[in-house]
């Protein structure tokens, strides 16, 4: 059930009622505008990743500013998105079942779709299911550049299922799917350029050999907020598949940039709104967020603007902050925002954004996919 709005058009920020997921529009705006310009200097395709927004209105306004389409993980988030009119959508992932696929195929009538495999099997299967419908779909073959998850062996074995593709009656093989998401998080500047390099000679000898035997891929695709000036600029990806980077949070906030200095080039956009509900001592402050308003697997959140505070600890419905020194009061009933650890699991948490520009509530969204596991 989706739950009523916590605030209404115009509302002062004030009077949003909280937990809530706030969108700080004027640093949203900045960081689509960022990377779209970002992707044009370096002759790339955008393709941002909807697993962080699970919003077509969101999707939307970045396709406004020149993104091609979008990501998405599951065939869920892949049909709201079709739904909302995203007109192009790549599951980046591997779907298996007989029913997900014609799922899957279902919305190739109304969209341009394609899909990940790394099984000769599962290739069947989507062909299966593309050729019951009478479509279409675009499958592009996942290697492993050493994230020891999902993806064939770069090379031969990657040859092999291309031509399996290729050579099925209702597939396009559409080129590799190349994705490093273990390096997004690597904190060293130095360290992570370095990871993307050594995938970077993997991967162009795949699409050198693919080459060698008939097969051009059309997408070289992956990179996330982390790395993607690495793939962008190596003249071996030609599309790109950021998604934290239109909010952020606080696990990016740690990497660093090549000066030494955390990552700058896209803003916090992203807070929950939270209630001091109780001040049982002058150095702790509880708040009315906690397990059920935040994902806590890449850390705690961090405590926005406001000074020598830290948040401690989570249980279900309650966030303890440890104040120290320097921090003000925050007395009972006081609001603050929290910068979340980890952006896409804690959307999935919330039925709504609510948009904030100018103090005031300018917009509300559904987080339309939000549970979207199927």
């Amino acid at each position: 059930m989706t739950t009523t709005p916590p605030a209404e058009i115009g509302m002062p920020l004030e009077e949003v009622d909280t937990p809530a997921l706030l969108i700080d529009l004027d640093a949203f705006d900045r960081n689509i505008e960022t990377l779209a310009a970002m992707t044009k200097k370096f002759g790339v395709r955008l393709r941002p990743h909807a697993k962080t927004h699970k919003s077509p209105v969101i999707a939307l306004r970045q396709m406004a500013h020149g993104a091609v389409g979008q990501c998405c993980q599951k065939v869920g988030e892949a049909e709201v998105l079709v739904a909302g009119g995203v007109p192009d959508v790549l599951v980046t992932n591997q779907i298996v079942g007989r029913r997900k696929l014609e799922r899957l195929a279902a919305i190739s009538k109304q969209a341009h779709v394609g899909v990940c495999a790394d099984n000769a099997e599962n290739v069947a299967e989507i062909n299966a299911a593309a050729a019951h419908f009478n479509t279409t779909i675009e499958v592009l073959v996942e290697i492993d550049l050493g994230m020891g998850r999902c993806g064939v062996q770069a090379g031969q074995p990657a040859l092999d299922l291309a031509k399996i593709i290729a050579g099925s009656s209702n597939l396009n093989f559409g080129g590799l799917q190349c994705y490093h998401g273990s390096a997004q998080h690597v904190q060293g500047f130095s360290e992570r350029r370095a990871v993307i390099a050594k995938a970077g000679e993997t991967v162009a000898g795949t699409v050198a050999l693919l080459k060698e035997n008939g097969l051009d891929c059309r997408l070289v695709t992956g990179a996330g907020t982390g790395t993607f000036p690495f793939e962008a600029s190596s003249g071996i990806w030609n599309e790109v598949q950021c998604g934290s980077y239109i909010f952020m949070d606080a696990d990016y906030g740690r990497i660093l940039m090549e000066d030494g200095e955390e990552i700058s080039t896209f803003e916090n956009s992203l807070f929950v709104w939270v209630t001091v509900m109780s001040r049982p001592s002058r150095e702790v402050a509880v708040v009315d967020a906690g397990l059920k308003s935040f994902a806590v697997d890449s850390g705690m959140p961090r405590v926005w603007q406001v000074e020598d505070t830290v948040y401690e600890r989570a249980s279900d419905e309650h966030g303890k902050l440890i104040l120290g020194t320097g921090a003000p009061e925050l007395p009972l009933g006081s609001k603050i925002k929290l910068i979340p650890g980890h952006c896409d699991p804690t959307v999935n948490l919330f039925d709504w954004y609510v948009g904030i520009r100018a103090g005031k509530v300018e917009a509300l969204w559904s987080v339309a996919a939000r549970g979207a596991s199927t």
